[in-house]
């Protein structure tokens, strides 16, 4: 599949009541129902996710349990940090990738983990903008990208998501995959760096920005344009995992991660204050297929696997 083929607009969808002016999922503390009485179960999730937690999981976790559902959101990285700092205490960790959850949290923080979905890295665009208009018109990606001014491209922070990094690894894979000598550190400096995850795509929502580098759930979910990109640099085709690694991003913390598919994996905390009730939400997690499809996420037949010993509710 070419960039150009494979062009095509994501599934449009009205996901706005978590996303209301003026109220950013970024470090949003959620809460599906009321809690009253009810043991809560919190979840610390990438920002990816929001919308499918909050709107669909979390509420049906709701409905079907004795447990009431509460999540955050930030990038995975951030998530990382508030965990081994003890900032945060969630039942349930949930991260964009799965390695660095293991790096990070194996074995003070978690001691298993089952990976659930998987996503692809794109580019989400505003069609009414001249950038978005030829990536619309099928100019390649790169070419375009390399026409455009400061801060008329967005990427989330590599420092604290996920995403971010997989945007400077695409880079540079791009480079290598069509000979742009460069094309990599002049991405860099002329992309401006969303520190908060769920807010990237408001600038090129509201016409603000022309494009950005984002996972397809995350368009899905914005009801906005979004170009497939070649599985030798979205990230997305597991076949491709020796060539994701060839590549690597050191974070400002010193930490290297490589590239690598993109799947989401949860666990939870071994000391959580609701130990059961996050087992039954990562159990519950596994079941919500039809969800994660509908939001622009894929759930393939080598989905759920279990990492570690995980507990008989969630080892499918």
């Amino acid at each position: 599949m070419n960039d150009r083929d494979g062009r095509k607009l994501a599934n449009r969808r009205s996901r706005r009541s978590v996303l209301a002016a003026g109220a950013g999922l970024a470090g949003l503390v959620g809460t599906a129902g009321c809690l009253g009485d009810t043991e809560r179960v919190r979840v610390l999730s990438a920002g990816s996710l929001a919308v499918v937690l909050e709107e669909r999981i979390g509420p049906a976790f709701e409905a079907e349990t004795s447990f009431a559902y509460q999540g955050e959101y930030h990038g995975t990285n951030a998530v990382m940090r508030l965990v081994e700092s003890g900032t945060k205490r969630p039942d349930v960790i949930v991260s964009a990738d799965a390695g660095l959850l293991r790096d990070r949290l194996y074995p003070d923080h978690a001691d298993w983990d089952v990976e659930f979905a998987a996503n692809e890295v794109g580019i989400a665009y505003d069609p009414g903008t001249e950038l978005g208009a030829r990536l619309e018109a099928g100019d390649p990606w790169y070419a375009v990208f390399d026409d455009a001014g400061p801060d008329e491209i967005a990427i989330s922070d590599p420092d604290l998501d996920p995403l971010g990094y997989r945007a400077v690894l695409l880079f540079e894979l791009a480079e290598r995959e069509h000979d742009l000598e460069g094309f990599r550190d002049a991405m860099l400096e002329r992309a401006s760096r969303e520190p908060d995850e769920p807010q990237l795509l408001a600038g090129v929502e509201s016409g603000n920005r022309a494009c950005a580098v984002a996972y397809r759930n995350m368009a899905v979910d914005r009801d906005l344009p979004f170009l497939e990109l070649s599985d030798a640099y979205n990230f997305g085709n597991p076949e491709y995992a020796p060539q994701y690694a060839e590549v690597s991003y050191t974070t400002d913390e010193g930490d290297t991660v490589v590239g690598s598919p993109t799947v989401y994996n949860a666990t939870v905390r071994p000391d959580a204050d609701a130990a059961a009730g996050g087992r039954e939400f990562v159990s519950f997690l596994l079941e919500q297929v039809p969800a994660f499809e509908a939001h622009g996420l894929r759930v393939d037949d080598s989905l759920p696997r279990v990492h570690g010993d995980a507990p008989k509710v969630v080892a499918p």
